[in-house]
């Protein structure tokens, strides 16, 4: 019952941080862009209430937005490794074999790289647009969710529903989809809210390096990229927010994420 409770309450702070993002364009009190140098560095207050950058813009209003922009790139990049992902391992997972040795050790070669390096190497080499971002996290991120897949299908091929829909001829996608894919979606799920949080954490990471987002497009990243001077001169509020809410999405998201995780073994055991 407790972490019923506590996966309820990720979830509605989970829920608030994606709607105003969603609707930062209503939201925002400020055009995320709009300067004026009248009110630099200008501390918390009624007028901005969390304050302004380096050239007069709201902070708030550049938070808002901002997300909208890296949760984008977050959902653009795991809907892409997600699908790859489902592929690779599927083919792996339900043919076996040969095929699945050779399917693995590839795998496992790619594995031996950190993600964020590959990244690294093809945003320095492509960088350019938020597509462009999202398409080359989303084209180096499938790897975890490669081999959830395919140990699932390999669990779930041997099942009796499984042999009954070979036996009756029923076809290979609708065995992929309709059986094997529908009952695997449970950890698929998790995983991916994992890969969500990693994507959120490679934008930050990229774009506070400098070579993730362009700086004039305001993500999370940016502004703790722009922030790492504005500290010098004291403007802590700069850095605060942006830091918060990057914590706060991904803890919601890995607590949601371990709870499910949880929840799946309690039935898996039941």
């Amino acid at each position: 019952m407790k972490s019923r409770k506590m996966l309820f309450f990720w979830l509605i702070i989970l829920a608030i941080i994606f709607v105003s993002t969603a609707f930062s364009s209503f939201l925002a009190p400020y055009e995320p862009n709009s300067m004026d140098m009248n009110s630099i560095y200008a501390a918390p207050s009624g007028d901005h209430l969390l304050g302004t950058d380096q050239l007069g813009r709201d902070v708030l209003s550049r938070l808002l937005v901002g997300g909208k922009v890296t949760l984008l790139i977050a959902v653009v990049s795991v809907v892409i490794s997600t699908i790859i992902g489902f592929i690779f391992g599927g083919i792996s997972g339900y043919f076996g074999g040969v095929l699945d040795i050779v399917m693995m050790r590839l795998l496992e070669a790619f594995l031996t790289i950190p993600s964020l390096v590959i990244v690294l190497a093809f945003q320095a080499i492509m960088r350019g647009s938020v597509w462009n971002m999202a398409v080359i996290m989303g084209l180096t991120g499938w790897f975890v969710t490669a081999r959830i897949v395919r140990s699932e299908f390999m669990r779930l091929k041997d099942s009796e529903f499984v042999h009954m829909a070979v036996m009756f001829r029923t076809p290979m996608w609708k065995i992929l989809f309709g059986h094997l894919l529908r009952n695997s979606f449970p950890a698929i799920f998790v995983v991916t809210l994992f890969n969500f949080a990693g994507a959120i954490f490679t934008e930050v990471s990229l774009s506070f390096l400098g070579i993730g987002v362009p700086p004039a497009t305001p993500s999370w990243g940016t502004m703790l990229y722009s922030a790492q001077t504005d500290l010098l001169v004291g403007a802590w509020w700069i850095g605060l927010f942006p830091g918060l809410i990057i914590f706060f999405t991904i803890l919601c998201l890995q607590f949601i994420g371990e709870a499910l995780k949880k929840q799946g073994g309690e039935r898996a055991h039941a």
